[in-house]
C-alpha cells in the first residue's frame, strides 16, 4: 500500500505496514484521504535525526488523528500499537510522535539518520520510503535556526492515496478537491517556497558593493583554509597594531614611540631589522592600547615627514604572534616572548596537537640520508648523464668519433664512463665493488703485465721472455712465499 506526499522540494513515496500497524495505517489514510495534511508545515528539521510535520498551525502543539476530526476533540488521540517491535534502524522510516502514555495523533516524522532505536519506546513506525531518498536528503540540508525550525518553509503541497483498503468510519465525508490553503495554515510560515529572496532591497549601492566584497572576501578566504595556506577563515589581523613602511634607516624604536605616543599609551613599538647585520629594514609595526588611538594615528600621521622621509601609514595585517597547531587543531596566541599572550580567551581550538608515529617517520629520515650518501647515488649525480653542461660535451663528442679519440679526457667521471664503454662493464664491475679475492687477482695480473711489457723491451727474443699471466702469477706467488 503507497501513498505519494508532494512536497515543495519534491515528491515522496510511501508504503505502509498494514499487517504491524494496521490502526496507526488506518489513521494515516483517511487523514491523507481527507486533505488533512495539504499544506502542513516541516516545523521541525534536525540534520541527521528527524524531519517533523503533521500539525496543520506549524506550531507544534496542535493535531489530532481522524477520530478527533470525526468525533471531536474527546478522541483526539488514541493508543499506538507496539506488537510486533519495529526499531528506527535507518533513514527513510515514518513514524507517529507519541506522548509520554504512548498516545498518538496526526504528527509524524521521517528518520534522517541511522540507529535511532532509542525512539522506539514512545513513537510508532508504521511505514518507509520506497522512492524520493534524494528529496530526503534535500529536506536533511535544509538550512535552520537553533531551534530547527527552517528558515524558508518546506510544506507538504499534496497527498495522493493510491488504494485504500480500509472503508470509511461512520461520519467521515472526503472533500471533493483539494481545499485552498488557509491563512491559519500559513500563519506559522517564514519565507514561502515561491518567494524569491532580495537581499539588495533597500539597500544603497554602496552597501551592497559592500556586501558583495564581503562576501568574495569570505570565499576566498575560505578557499584558503581550505587549501592549507592560513589557519582559519575568521582570522583577522588585531585592529590596534600599525604598519608604519619607507622609514629612514637612522629611525630608531624609540624616535617612532615618542612621536606616534601623542594618540595614546603604545604597548610595543618595534623597527623590523636584518638578523645578521641588525640594518633597518625600513618598517615598523607600533601596537597601541586602545583601538581608537591606532585609528588617530592612521588618520593623522599618513605621509608625514620623519627623519627626511615621508612615512606611509596603514594598518597591520599580520597575524605573526598567532600560532599554527595544524590543519583542524586550531590557534594559540603568544606575545614576544613566547608566552602565551591575555588574548587565550580567543583562541581556536583546543590545541592538542601532537606528532603521531615519530617513530616511524625518524625511521624515513633515516633512510632518506642513508640513501643520499650512497656511493652509487654520488656517482650518478657525478656522471654526465646528469649535468647539463656535461651533457653539451657529449653531445659535441658524437659528432666526430675522431676528434673524440685525440681529445683528452678533463676529469676523473669521464674517465671513468669512457673506460667503462671500452670495456663493456657495468657499473658494478668497478674496482670499489669488488671483494678481497678479485683485488688480490688483479693486482697479480696488474705485475704480470707489467713484468712482460719489461720482457719484451729487452734485447732478447720475444719468444723467450713471452710468458703467460697464470705463470707469471704463479712464479710471483712462489717467489713472494
Amino acid at each position: 500500500m503507497s501513498v505519494v506526499i508532494e512536497t515543495t522540494l519534491g515528491d515522496i513515496t510511501v508504503d505502509l505496514y498494514l499487517i504491524e500497524r494496521p490502526r496507526a495505517c488506518l489513521n494515516f489514510l483517511k487523514l491523507c484521504k481527507f486533505k488533512y495534511y495539504n499544506f502542513n508545515l516541516f516545523h521541525t528539521i534536525s540534520r541527521g535525526f528527524i524531519a517533523q510535520t503533521g500539525d496543520p498551525t506549524g506550531t507544534r502543539t496542535k493535531g489530532e488523528s481522524i477520530f478527533g476530526v470525526i468525533s471531536g476533540p474527546s478522541k483526539r488521540y488514541f493508543a499506538a500499537e507496539t506488537e510486533p517491535r519495529i526499531k528506527h534502524t535507518r533513514a527513510g522510516l515514518i513514524s507517529f510522535v507519541g506522548s509520554e502514555d504512548n498516545m498518538i495523533g496526526s504528527q509524524f516524522f521521517v528518520t534522517l539518520g541511522a540507529d535511532l532505536t532509542y525512539l522506539d519506546p514512545k513513537h510508532c513506525v508504521f511505514g518507509e520510503i520506497v522512492e524520493g531518498l534524494d528529496i530526503l536528503e534535500s529536506i536533511n540540508e535544509v538550512i535552520c535556526d537553533k531551534d530547527d525550525r527552517p528558515y524558508q518553509d518546506v510544506r507538504i503541497t499534496h497527498t495522493v492515496v493510491l488504494d485504500d483498503p480500509y472503508p470509511d468510519p461512520d461520519g467521515f465525508r472526503a472533500p471533493s478537491r483539494s481545499p485552498s490553503p488557509s491563512a491559519e495554515r500559513l500563519a506559522g510560515g517564514r519565507i514561502a517556497p515561491d518567494e524569491e529572496i532580495d537581499e539588495t532591497s533597500g539597500r544603497s549601492a554602496q552597501e551592497v558593493a559592500e556586501m558583495q566584497a564581503e562576501r568574495e572576501a569570505k570565499a576566498r578566504a575560505t578557499i584558503l583554509e581550505m587549501v592549507g595556506d592560513i589557519p582559519d577563515a575568521d582570522m583577522a589581523p588585531p585592529e590596534n597594531v600599525l604598519f608604519v613602511c619607507k622609514l629612514n634607516p637612522v629611525t630608531s624604536d624609540d624616535d617612532l614611540e615618542i612621536i606616534f605616543s601623542r594618540f595614546g599609551k603604545i604597548k610595543s613599538c618595534e623597527v623590523i631589522r636584518d638578523r645578521k647585520s641588525g640594518d633597518s629594514l625600513q618598517y615598523a609595526f607600533i601596537e597601541f592600547e586602545e583601538q581608537k588611538a591606532c585609528e588617530d594615528a592612521y588618520f593623522k600621521m599618513g605621509n608625514v615627514l620623519i627623519d627626511d622621509r615621508r612615512i606611509h601609514v596603514d594598518f597591520s595585517q599580520s597575524v605573526s604572534k598567532v600560532k599554527w597547531l595544524g590543519k583542524g587543531r586550531g590557534v594559540r596566541h603568544y606575545d614576544e616572548k613566547g608566552n602565551r599572550s591575555k588574548l587565550a580567551n580567543q583562541d581556536i581550538g583546543n590545541g592538542n596537537y601532537t606528532v603521531k608515529n615519530r617513530s616511524d617517520r625518524d625511521q624515513v629520515d633515516r633512510k632518506e640520508r642513508r640513501r643520499s650518501r650512497s656511493p652509487l647515488r654520488h656517482r650518478q649525480d657525478r656522471s654526465p648523464i646528469h649535468d647539463s653542461n656535461r651533457r653539451t660535451k657529449s653531445r659535441r663528442k658524437s659528432r666526430s668519433p675522431h676528434r673524440n679519440r685525440k681529445r683528452s679526457v678533463s676529469s676523473d667521471s669521464d674517465t671513468y664512463e669512457n673506460e667503462r664503454r671500452k670495456r663493456n662493464m657495468s657499473p658494478r664491475r668497478d674496482k670499489r665493488y669488488y671483494s678481497s679475492s678479485q683485488r688480490r687477482r688483479s693486482r697479480s695480473r696488474s705485475r704480470t703485465n707489467a713484468r712482460h711489457d719489461n720482457g719484451r723491451s729487452s734485447k732478447t727474443s720475444s719468444s723467450r721472455s713471452y710468458r703467460s699471466p697464470k705463470r707469471e702469477s704463479r712464479k710471483s706467488t712462489k717467489d713472494h712465499k
